[in-house]
Formats: C-alpha cells, sequence, structure tokens
C-alpha cells in the first residue's frame, strides 16, 4: 500500500465524522470501500468550466483537497470560455462563432495557450497550495486532426488519447490537471472544445464517475428545480418530449445519454456544484442530478418468467433477513417489477380488491444511483392505488413518506397509502397490515 493510501486510511474516522451529518456513518463507508475498490485511474474524471475556476475557485480546491484526503485521485481537465472571451476582446479579436465553436486564427491560438497555461496553473498552484499534490498537463494527452481548417481555423477533433501522463501522474497520487489543447501528429496546436476532449478522455478511461461541476449545481427543471437523478432506460425518451427542455440543456442530456450508452453500465454522469461534491459522491440523497443508463423494469403478473432464486438473493440481501423457505409458494403476486439484473424488485398482492406492496428490494450496490427510484416510478404509474407497510427505523421511510398520501403508526409497523379517499380502505389497509404475518426473519 502507498503512503498516500495508508494515509488515507488513518484519516477516514475523521472523514466519516466530517461526512456525518450528511448522511449516516453506513452510507459513508459504503462509497468509501466501493471507490477504493476501483483501479485509480477509473475513480472519476472532473469537467470544470471556466466560471467555476473563476468565481468558485476556493470551493474546488476544497473538494477535490477532500477527495485526495481519502486516498482518490480524480482526474480533473478544465476549459476557460469567459477568460478567453475577456482576453480576446482586450487583444481586439473578435469573436466568431461556427456552428457554436470558437473560430481560431493563429493570433487566436497564441491567446488560447496562454490563457489555457494560466488557468491550468492557477489551479494547480491553488491546490498545492494547500497541500494537494497536483501536476499539471498542458500537452500530450490530446492528438487531434484539423476539424476544418478553412470554415473553423486552427480547431481541432480529438483522434486519439494518450494517457502516459496522466498514468504517471496518479501513480504518486498526483492530481492531473489537464488543459483542453490539442496537438496534431505533426506537433500543431489545436483549439479543443473542453466538452468534447472530456468526452474522448472519459471514453478512452472509463471511469466509474464522471463529474461535471456547474454554478447551477444540476440540471433544472421547468420550475428551475434541480432534477435529482435520471434514468435513462426508463425516463429518457419521455424526458425529451418535454416542452421545457430545450435549447442547451437538450443538447447536454443527449451528449451524456451519447456517452453513458458507450461506457460499462455501472459509470455514471453527475452534476453538481464544487462545494456539494462530497455530498453528490458519498450519500445516498447526492446534491445535483445524477444521470445512470439504469436498467429496464419487467413487469411480471406471476413467478413463472421470473429468477426465483435471484429473487430470493436481491430480498434478503435487501432486508439483512432470511426470507421464509416458502414465500414464493404461498404468495400470489398481483404484479412483480424487477430490474433486468435483479438489482431491484417490488412485489405486490391484490388484497380484497386493494393493491399491496409486499417487498420492495434495492441491492446495496445500487443504492444510491436512482435504481429504486425509476422502479418505483415505473410501478406508481401502473397502480393509482397502493397500501403497504414498513417497520419503525427503516431508513426508506423517509421516501415513503414523501411518497404516501398518509400514514399510521403502530409500536411496530407504520402503514402506508396513497391514492385512497375512502376512510374504510383504510381502515383495512391498517387491519391487514397489522394482521399479515411477517415473512422477513432474523438470519
Amino acid at each position: 500500500m502507498s503512503p498516500a493510501r495508508t494515509a488515507a486510511t488513518d484519516l477516514r474516522p475523521t472523514i466519516v465524522r466530517l461526512l456525518s451529518n450528511m448522511a449516516s456513518a453506513k452510507e459513508i463507508q459504503q462509497y468509501l470501500k466501493r471507490f477504493s475498490q476501483l483501479d485509480a485511474a477509473r475513480f472519476a474524471v472532473v469537467k470544470v468550466g471556466g466560471a467555476i475556476l473563476r468565481d468558485e475557485l476556493g470551493a474546488l480546491v476544497s473538494s477535490l483537497a477532500f477527495l485526495q484526503q481519502v486516498g482518490l485521485t480524480p482526474i480533473v481537465i478544465h476549459g476557460a470560455g469567459p477568460q478567453l472571451d475577456e482576453e480576446m476582446a482586450a487583444a481586439g479579436i473578435e469573436k466568431k462563432t461556427v456552428g457554436g465553436l470558437r473560430h481560431t486564427t493563429p493570433e487566436g491560438l497564441a491567446v488560447v495557450r496562454r490563457v489555457f497555461q494560466q488557468q491550468n496553473l492557477r489551479l494547480v498552484e491553488a491546490l498545492q497550495a494547500e497541500g494537494v499534490r497536483a501536476t499539471s498537463i498542458l500537452s500530450g494527452v490530446f492528438e487531434a486532426d484539423f476539424l476544418g481548417r478553412r470554415k473553423y481555423g486552427l480547431v481541432g477533433r480529438v483522434a486519439r488519447v494518450h494517457t502516459a501522463g496522466i498514468q504517471a501522474a496518479i501513480k504518486v497520487s498526483s492530481i492531473p490537471v489537464i488543459a483542453s489543447l490539442g496537438e496534431t501528429a505533426g506537433g500543431q496546436i489545436l483549439n479543443v472544445n473542453a466538452d468534447w476532449a472530456a468526452n474522448e478522455l472519459v471514453k478512452e478511461l472509463k471511469p466509474y464517475k464522471i463529474i461535471f461541476l456547474t454554478g447551477t449545481g444540476g440540471l433544472l427543471d421547468d420550475r428551475g428545480r434541480v432534477i435529482d437523478s435520471i434514468h435513462l432506460s426508463t425516463e429518457y425518451a419521455e424526458l425529451m418530449r418535454q416542452p421545457w427542455l430545450h435549447s442547451g440543456m437538450k443538447v447536454k442530456i443527449e451528449q451524456i445519454h451519447d456517452l453513458l450508452m458507450q461506457l460499462p453500465h455501472a459509470s455514471s454522469v453527475s452534476i453538481t456544484r464544487p462545494d456539494e461534491l462530497a455530498k453528490e459522491l458519498f450519500t445516498h440523497r447526492g446534491s445535483g442530478t445524477l444521470v445512470r443508463r439504469g436498467e429496464k423494469i419487467r413487469s411480471a403478473r406471476g413467478w413463472g418468467r421470473l429468477d426465483t432464486r435471484r429473487l430470493r438473493a436481491l430480498i434478503e440481501s435487501s432486508f439483512g433477513r432470511r426470507l421464509d423457505r416458502d414465500y414464493f409458494e404461498k404468495t400470489r403476486p398481483w404484479r412483480v417489477y424487477c430490474s433486468e439484473h435483479y438489482r431491484a424488485a417490488i412485489v405486490l398482492t391484490r388484497e380484497n380488491g386493494l393493491v399491496h406492496m409486499d417487498k420492495f428490494a434495492v441491492s446495496e450496490d445500487a443504492q444510491g444511483e436512482g435504481l429504486g427510484r425509476a422502479i418505483w416510478q415505473v410501478m406508481h404509474a401502473e397502480n393509482p392505488q397502493l397500501f403497504w407497510r414498513s417497520r419503525r427505523g427503516n431508513p426508506i421511510n423517509e421516501f415513503y413518506f414523501a411518497n404516501a398520501d398518509g400514514a399510521i403508526k403502530d409500536a411496530r409497523w407504520t402503514v402506508f397509502w396513497y391514492g385512497m379517499d375512502d376512510w374504510a380502505q383504510v381502515r383495512f389497509a391498517v387491519e391487514h397490515c397489522r394482521a399479515r404475518p411477517a415473512t422477513l426473519k432474523d438470519a
């Protein structure tokens, strides 16, 4: 184990205490364990826009320092859009964009190179001033071809990504800070769109996390609120039909969709603010927008088309209790919703004409990625009435309260329901839940 990893291990109890106001120690340890098991180069690529470097440098440095303290080495790639606009104007160079890209003349390229070097070193020096190991990488990563010399000037499209410099920095637990400048095989420097460069870097490294740091702190819905998670497999088509989703945000979601479709299933995109990065990474609730490919949700009317062995393993691991041996023989499902890889499931029964949720299980490795929310939404759309119960102290009760129309507690259970206005129905639901035998026993 490297000295950096050893030091990080010593710091973990302190880190957990610092995060304890955000989430439970169990949550935090779960994420620390998950991240620390990854190959160092596959933890995260962090894309930082020029506005963040200008306006929120202190918060960015603090968040990156925190990650290094817990033994994680993110790879940082940055842009410098606002700074370029300012310096180009100061140099008397008129801004010209073609198809959203900055047309770059030889005079403009000189400014681009100077500004990227300034911003890169500004971040590296700020990190080093806080005791963070960081390495400036201004060239040698993005081999590029001309995008179209007549149309765009000295603008490049990434042809190949070279990771030797990145790997060398990570080997000594130093954060690589990469400028989005390209160069041809012959050595000509080219201006490369920072988002394009970040995407090509991600495709090459295939990281577990792709993090976009923005001033808005996430993607915004029609009311200007941050969308907490997007499951592309179940939500993308509907999301793209929304009239309020347009222009830059629509393009961003399309780009994220295309990117994630080319990455391992476990990869995800987080869009958040620099000062909320730890909360986004280390808590189920997060802070920002989490985007995942997700899993298809299947619906069945019985056990016949399901792998009950895998379903049993999911339920038992999710609840930490042993499921009755004859559960699948004695339980007649009304509907069973199950993710394609058996990482989340909902079992519904029908009681006296009312739909009852008997089990809602999410595997530990899927907690915090939005899969539970996705399967709930599919189930909710098909079942306008529902009742269910949950043990007192269940960590998911906060979610249940937020999604129920009403609830009644007793010493052992809390009974929840939605879509039921008839008090006779509610009374039946409560009495049924209190009398229903438990099918999960302590192991």
